[in-house]
């Protein structure tokens, strides 16, 4: 395997979190070739100074990886902007990147997929991401893996190609308000009101890189890998986040069973599996409308 993607851990206030998620990510296969560094938000507020503090320490204390560096922000970004200048920097820096989140437990194989994902689809311009989340719509069994034109945030990685296609202003806003026809298809066939989430981050209502990532993969026609079986578990749902809504319906427990990658299919076409993109619809259209909510915690809101 070519050299390992870097892995990027972006923490605020949840030392415990941050503990649980190094923990298993130093289990994965993978994790002592790879370098990790840590983003580390200031604090929002004073009475967050202290579970600041023991969460830098806890980044500083981790151990199972080729390296750890801890980048302290003096004030506080929030996680849109904490996320994208990371991002982005170290995109610049490396060509590509391992994007986690304190919240997050991840499987042994993790860090294999990804970074077999970033080599097999490096030079592959409408893929813009790889993910080790999967929804739980898709059978599992069979170990596998396809494009959907659906952005991850839970456990994902990119190229510097790709990010640069990255839209904060949603250019493609005014398109997508007078025309009804690009609106559906934006909307994943109305089956998820992204259209409105885009416009209350035009008008800061909200603060979500997530949804700007959606828009700029779709102006740009572009696709994610996903794996069949979930790879990542947000445990982040227990009242302890910035953004503190349920998961459920969204995600399965990890599978104790090893993610066998020695027979996990490629796919060798570069489009939409329409199969397994319908899966994803049907489970949107079956938890509306509590998709809302669950889903604008999944984009960070």
């Amino acid at each position: 395997m070519a050299v390992t993607a870097p892995i990027v851990l972006f923490i605020y206030n949840r030392p415990l979190h941050t503990r649980r998620t190094l923990e298993k990510l130093a289990t994965c296969a993978l994790a002592g070739d790879s370098d990790l560094i840590v983003y580390a938000d200031g604090p929002k507020i004073e009475d967050n100074s202290d579970n600041v503090l023991f969460a830098r320490q806890v980044a500083r204390d981790a151990r199972g990886f080729k390296s750890v560096t801890v980048i302290e922000r003096d004030h506080n970004l929030g996680l849109a902007e904490s996320i994208v200048s990371g991002v982005t920097e170290i995109c610049q820096s490396h060509g590509r990147v391992i994007v986690i989140e304190d919240d997050l437990l991840v499987a042994p194989e993790l860090l294999q997929f990804m970074n077999l994902g970033l080599a097999r689809y490096e030079e592959e311009e409408r893929v813009l991401q790889v993910t080790g989340y999967a929804f739980p719509a898709h059978n599992a069994e069979a170990p596998g893996a396809f494009f959907l034109p659906i952005v991850s945030c839970w456990g994902w990685a990119t190229w510097g190609r790709a990010w640069k296609k990255f839209d904060r202003s949603l250019s493609l806003l005014p398109v997508l308000s007078r025309d009804s026809v690009v609106r559906r298809r934006f909307n994943v066939d109305d089956t998820y009101d992204y259209y409105t989430m885009a416009c209350n981050q035009r008008d800061g209502k909200i603060s979500s890189w997530g949804i700007c990532w959606q828009m700029s993969l779709f102006a740009n026609d572009g696709l994610v890998l996903y794996p069949r079986r979930s790879l990542v578990m947000n445990a982040g749902f227990d009242g302890s986040g910035t953004h503190n809504m349920t998961g459920d319906g969204l995600q399965r427990p990890l599978d104790p069973q090893r993610f066998n990658l020695n027979r996990l299919e490629w796919p060798t076409a570069i489009e939409t599996d329409s199969d397994a993109y319908d899966d994803v619809k049907r489970l949107l259209s079956a938890h509306k409308p509590g998709a809302i909510r669950k889903l604008a915690r999944w984009l960070r809101t």
